[in-house]
């Protein structure tokens, strides 16, 4: 399932940057388009539609309690594996747009500052550079600005750095670039620890099962997680008043984002799926398939409308986006939902 997950986000960017290319996306909104393409909402909406089909009367996957039981595990897993790729990938590709937005406003805010620049004499290595305000070549007012340049040591570029020290240096940027407070986000920490608990016996007894001794805990925690969707939902639904001005605007964009996770991805991942379970590397078991069959037919991720409100970039733009697709996604998730339950049986 981790490799499963991974592919619907890299076939989905892949896709989403192709349509960015075709219909020619201000780049303000590349970001966002990106990231609706790439991630979808593999955790709410089957933690919703597996366990309610499982709890049907005549369900086409087995007893009624091994069913749900399974296929809790199974959108549990989805949820968590989706929420650490969305929170490293996905952010990451919305945060590198809106910084190159932010940097060109600063850029075009700021004043052109000219150096001036002379050799000194018997120094063939070092050049002395006096950064001060635009200048022209009068030799009066070239005197003044040295007068209050900053004075700095540009060497000229003949010594070599050995290649052990630039590959330690570039690790450190790198190192310094990746933030960590990102990267294990509250909900990246909170499917890490769902996940230990699920797999350790001691702490599945202790929260999990019947009549465990820390249930309260469990009851308490599924409370404040069930009340999070509708936050989430109403976080949406604050912006979409402003998104809803610029419509005609972003018609094209959410028509492209609309085939791309209902038409394109459900198609290529019934290739993918099948394939594998050809060569044998899925478990021949039809929840299990059906799971990952669904996960590269649903809407985009609503954490797209948390990410666009971090940065203050395309919010509006979010929410009209992400009414368009759910209201479609009544539709096209009940004929796919349909067409894979007949595909994996």
């Amino acid at each position: 399932m981790p490799l499963n997950v991974l592919l619907t986000f890299i076939i989905g960017a892949a896709l989403g940057w192709l349509l960015v290319k075709l219909i020619k996306v201000p780049y303000h909104l590349q970001g966002l388009a990106l990231g609706c393409c790439a991630a979808g909402n593999l955790g709410n909406l089957p933690l919703i539609i597996v366990p309610a089909v499982c709890k049907q009367k005549g369900n086409p996957f087995g007893d009624l309690d091994i069913c749900h039981r399974n296929g809790l595990a199974y959108a549990s897993l989805s949820m968590a594996i989706a929420s650490i790729y969305i929170w490293s990938i996905v952010y990451n590709i919305v945060r590198i747009y809106s910084n190159k937005i932010s940097n060109e406003v600063k850029v075009d805010d700021s004043t052109n500052i000219t150096p001036v620049c002379a050799l000194e004499n018997g120094q063939e290595n070092i050049s002395t550079c006096y950064v001060g305000p635009s200048v022209s070549n009068d030799k009066s007012h070239a005197d003044h600005v040295k007068q209050f340049g900053i004075e700095c040591t540009i060497p000229n570029g003949r010594g070599k750095v050995p290649k052990k020290e630039r590959i330690v240096k570039q690790l450190k940027v790198l190192a310094e670039k990746i933030n960590l407070k990102v990267l294990f986000a509250p909900s990246t920490i909170g499917a890490i620890v769902g996940l230990i608990i699920g797999v350790v016996p001691i702490f599945r007894k202790l929260l999990i099962v019947d009549n465990a001794v820390l249930g309260v805990l469990q009851d308490s925690i599924v409370m404040v997680g069930d009340a999070g969707i509708p936050a989430m939902t109403l976080l949406v639904g604050a912006n979409l008043l402003k998104g809803l001005k610029g419509l005609g605007k972003q018609f094209p964009l959410i028509v492209g984002i609309i085939v791309v996770r209902f038409i394109l991805l459900p198609v290529i991942g019934i290739g993918i799926v099948k394939g594998a379970i050809h060569i044998g590397l899925i478990h021949p078991d039809p929840l299990y398939q059906f799971l990952l069959l669904l996960q590269f037919a649903l809407p985009p991720a609503v954490a797209m409308s948390t990410i666009t409100q971090l940065f203050g970039a395309s919010e509006g733009e979010c929410s009209v986006i992400m009414l368009a697709t759910y209201s479609c996604a009544a539709f096209s998730l009940t004929l796919w939902s349909t067409f894979f339950m007949w595909l994996v049986l």
